[in-house]
């Protein structure tokens, strides 16, 4: 029933999409579904047990180690067990991570994670069907643009570790959010073009996705978390 329901809606977005392509999208989605589950599952080993406290570097080094992995690789056909267990222990270690800010967010409000959650996917399914119902490869062009905006980010960052700048701060988070709902659309026109092209390597496209979302969802949680505490300022100065 499951997979009649996915058929359906690839079918309804986008009759465009030849069958190869809807499938192969099913079992990209297929797979960051189940690595945002196992992100979540390292949020949760972070936040509620004691397990794995303590190794943020150590561990920050494991994850970026089995992303790499993944990327050299090559997909083959048989070794795909294989590499799906290196992007389930990515998530896993990029949820790991997350545990940190989600305490800081619970300590604010209960309910910013769940709403961060929520407005999040809502952006991807968004962004994603953008890409989706675009005319064939019309967002490719941003490759470059995106690009120059992570790195534009990247050096906003290490500067505004020596200015401690609310305002550069600002525009690092609206400008990642912004930069990242890009990805999404571009990193979506890009796989369906990959597929196209012969590469039907989805656990490694997945991994692109997953990315996208995790960053997403990191702005989205800031923001809120940023609403939230200058409301609870505002009500106690009344």
């Amino acid at each position: 029933m499951a997979t009649a329901t996915i058929d359906g809606l690839f079918n309804s977005i986008n009759t465009k999409l030849e069958a190869p392509i809807r499938s192969h999208l099913k079992s990209v989605y297929a797979c960051l579904t189940m690595s945002i589950m196992s992100a979540a599952g390292g949020a949760y080993t972070h936040m509620f047990t004691s397990l794995l406290r303590g190794g943020g570097i150590g561990f920050a080094l494991l994850g970026a180690a089995l992303a790499f992995g993944l990327f050299f690789t090559q997909d083959n056909g048989k070794n795909r067990g294989l590499r799906l267990s290196m992007l389930l222990g990515f998530a896993f270690f990029s949820g790991l991570g997350m545990g940190p800010l989600l305490d800081m967010a619970i300590r604010i409000n209960p309910t910013i994670v769940p709403n961060a959650l929520l407005l999040s996917s809502m952006i991807f399914a968004s962004f994603s069907g953008v890409a989706l119902f675009a005319p064939d490869g019309q967002y490719l062009f941003l490759g470059g643009t995106l690009l120059s905006g992570l790195s534009t980010l990247f050096w906003l960052g290490l500067i505004n570790l020596f200015f401690q700048s609310q305002l550069i701060f600002q525009i690092y988070i609206w400008g990642g959010l912004l930069i990242f709902c890009g990805f999404i659309v571009w990193d979506t026109q890009m796989i369906i073009e990959k597929k196209r092209r012969g590469d039907g390597d989805f656990i490694g496209h997945s991994l692109d996705l997953f990315i996208d979302f995790m960053q997403v969802f990191r702005k989205v949680l800031i923001l809120l978390m940023q609403k939230d505490d200058s409301n609870n300022k505002k009500r106690q100065r009344k």
